[in-house]
């Protein structure tokens, strides 16, 4: 009886099995998962911008499938025909868009599938979907980015116009003098403060030292005066005065009696006008008072 596994049969299910292996591994390696059936759906778009077969297609971030084939008609507006091989779990509603958008920086072109309103109606398998293609990041920052750096460059040409209008105008250069003049008139001070600082800020400060010696002498010789004993002599001398006042005022003494007794006044008033009118009648008439004769006779 011949043997059934002989080497060449081993042989032959070795590679058989290498191959399976082989086959399964890749479609792993590229996203593909052989044990879970799928449908499939197409888009239409006019550019890929770099969309390539396996690129992966999500719904809501989700993964749901992967992109299985790219065909182009360039006679077509929208050359390129994209089959997409959804999970076949997932139902897509009717208007369903197949948005083609940057998964990323540096991980290229994806499909994100945005589902609309559900109106109780599914997609069948085959169907062609809606496509639109997102503004990627580079074009929004330039669109941004591009308005804003031309008002800035218009900006910056009427300043940098303004500040060459203000450069070669007159008013700069005469300021320019006037700061030229300043600058020779603070020099000027500069030198005649520092021989001031040299010459006369010595002197002065001498003069202050004697100052201040003196008036530390001053203040020696004040706090040797006996302010307690003085200020008792005032008071003193001020309650004698006092007295004095109080006695002048009650008509004690002669002054007392001069000052307050109106009947003396009046007689010293009446005195007084008496001597006067005899001096003024004795200098109109004087021989009514004086006789002066040479022989002796009266």
């Amino acid at each position: 009886m011949k043997k059934i596994f002989t080497r060449e049969v081993k042989i032959g299910l070795l590679v058989a099995v290498s191959g399976l292996i082989l086959y399964f591994g890749f479609n792993f390696l590229k996203g593909i998962n052989l044990f879970n059936p799928t449908n499939y759906y197409q888009a239409p778009y006019s550019e890929l911008d770099g969309l390539t077969e396996n690129a992966p297609v999500f719904i809501r971030g989700l993964k749901v499938g992967q992109v299985s084939k790219i065909e182009y008609d360039f006679s077509q507006q929208r050359a390129f025909i994209v089959t997409l091989d959804i999970a076949k779990d997932i139902r897509l509603p009717v208007g369903t868009r197949a948005q083609l958008f940057d998964d990323g920086l540096v991980g290229g072109k994806a499909i994100n599938l945005l589902c609309g309103e559900f109106t109780g109606q599914y997609l069948a398998v085959g169907d062609m979907l809606a496509s639109s293609e997102e503004i990627d990041m580079v074009t929004q920052i330039s669109n941004r980015l591009l308005p804003k750096i031309d008002y800035m460059l218009a900006s910056g040409d009427t300043l940098i116009n303004s500040l060459r209008a203000i450069v070669e105008g007159k008013n700069l250069q005469n300021s320019m003098q006037n700061i030229e003049h300043a600058t020779a008139n603070f020099e000027k001070s500069s030198d005649e403060l520092s021989q001031l600082m040299q010459h006369d800020v010595p002197g002065i400060v001498g003069n202050v030292n004697q100052i201040t010696g003196n008036l530390t002498v001053i203040s020696e010789n004040v706090s040797k005066v006996d302010f307690a004993g003085t200020a008792t002599k005032i008071d003193q001398t001020m309650n004698e005065l006092q007295s004095v006042t109080q006695k002048i005022n009650s008509g004690e003494g002669s002054l007392g009696l001069l000052i307050n007794d109106r009947q003396l006044y009046n007689n010293l008033n009446q005195t007084t006008l008496s001597a006067d009118s005899l001096l003024s009648d004795l200098k109109n008439n004087p021989k009514r008072y004086i006789h002066f004769s040479i022989f002796g006779k009266k």
